[in-house]
C-alpha cells in the first residue's frame, strides 16, 4: 500500500450467460491480479430478467483497495473488454461478462451510482451480497444487507446454488 492511501472495502457484482463458468473463473483471477479479494460468495443461477436468453451464474466478490472508486470502475472495465464485453452492449443482453461495483465502504455517490440500486433491486445481487457481508449497513437506507435480503426473499427472482469452481 502506498504511504497516505487508505483502503477501501469494495463489493462486486459479477455476472455471465455466454460461457459462464469460464468467463466468471477468469473475471475471479484478474480481481486477484487486481485487488485483495478478501471473500467470493457461493456462484448462483438464475434467469434472465427484462429478455430471454439462457440462465445468468452471478456471485460477488469483497474486495481491499486503496484505489478511488473511479479507477476500479477502469479496472472492471478493462476485465470485462478481456473477457470480450463489448462496451455498446444493449442493457438486457446475454453477457460474456459484467462487473458492477455495489458498494465502496459507506460512500454514497448519485455521480458514481454508489451504491447500486442493483442491490436492492435483483435477487442475484443481494444474495449472494447478503451471504458475505449480512451484517453490511446500507449507506443509504439504514438497514443490513442481511435485513434487506430476509425482506426481499419473495421468490421473485428464484435462485439455485451451483457448484462452479472459482
Amino acid at each position: 500500500m502506498l504511504p497516505g492511501k487508505r483502503m477501501r472495502t469494495a463489493y462486486l457484482g459479477l455476472g455471465s450467460n455466454i460461457n459462464a463458468e469460464k468467463n466468471l473463473q477468469f473475471a475471479v483471477q484478474e480481481l486477484r491480479r487486481r485487488f485483495a479479494v478478501i471473500k467470493l460468495s457461493a456462484v448462483y443461477r438464475s434467469a434472465a430478467v427484462g429478455f430471454e436468453g439462457p440462465d445468468f451464474l452471478n456471485l460477488v466478490a469483497e474486495i481491499e483497495t486503496a484505489l478511488p472508486p473511479e479507477s476500479v470502475n477502469r479496472q472492471i472495465s478493462e476485465i470485462q473488454a478481456l473477457a470480450g464485453r463489448e462496451q455498446d452492449d444493449e442493457r438486457y443482453a446475454s453477457r460474456t461478462l459484467d462487473i458492477d461495483l455495489l458498494l465502496v465502504d459507506q460512500l454514497s455517490s448519485d455521480r458514481l451510482r454508489i451504491p447500486r440500486p442493483d442491490v436492492l433491486a435483483y435477487g442475484f445481487v443481494l444474495k449472494p451480497l447478503a451471504d458475505i457481508a449480512p451484517d453490511f449497513v446500507h449507506p443509504e437506507t439504514g438497514c443490513t444487507l442481511g435485513e434487506h435480503w430476509r425482506k426481499f426473499a419473495d421468490g421473485s427472482h428464484p435462485l439455485t446454488i451451483t457448484d462452479v469452481i472459482l
